[in-house]
């Protein structure tokens, strides 16, 4: 069952908090925990970060992190699956990758938990989209649909096995369908 806090807090005395587990996320001053991830859903997100990251990490293109707290427009996310091109990465001098990720990601993905508010859920992807997002899927185990949203277009439905799914113009190398993306449930 998701929990929120209804302590009012601001933004900064959020992230002074120590981290939970499942992680919180701070959405119009209120803390609401995340739902545990069951077997579908953690499957899904382990093999599509790991496809993802199959496809365009090696060459630089992009990298996929699972669970990464991002930081914007007045919120505190954490999507299940967050793919940023390699050049909007946050990186130290060194190259390496940084800790906190004040920026959206240009690609989120949701995976819809048995008890999660799929209103919710669709506010944060429609919260990364205003803030510069190219694309966000939310992805229903149940139903076999994938949700892609787009900014300022229609809503798209993907529940046929051979549609090919719609990825950011930086993720063409990715290449997959609805029946790959249910196979990882297999």
């Amino acid at each position: 069952m998701v929990k929120t806090v209804t302590q009012s807090v601001t933004l900064e005395e959020f992230l002074k908090l120590p981290e939970t587990k499942p992680g919180s996320e701070y959405i119009n001053g209120n803390i609401i925990q995340k739902p545990m991830p069951q077997g579908q859903h953690s499957a899904i997100q382990t093999e599509l970060a790991s496809a993802i990251n199959s496809s365009l990490k090696s060459k630089q293109i992009a990298r996929a992190f699972c669970e990464l707290r991002c930081t914007f427009g007045g919120r505190s996310i954490i999507p299940d699956i967050s793919v940023f091109s390699w050049s909007n990465i946050p990186r130290k001098e060194n190259g390496g990758i940084i800790n906190v990720f004040s920026i959206c990601p240009d690609w989120t993905i949701e995976i819809l938990s048995p008890d999660q508010n799929q209103t919710k859920v669709i506010k944060n992807i429609l919260h990364c989209l205003n803030y510069g997002t190219q694309i966000g899927w939310l992805i229903d185990p149940e139903e076999k649909s994938i949700f892609v949203y787009l900014p300022d277009r229609p809503t798209l439905v993907y529940d046929d096995a051979i549609a090919q799914l719609p990825v950011p113009e930086f993720a063409q190398d990715c290449r997959l369908t609805v029946e790959q993306l249910f196979n990882y449930l297999l």
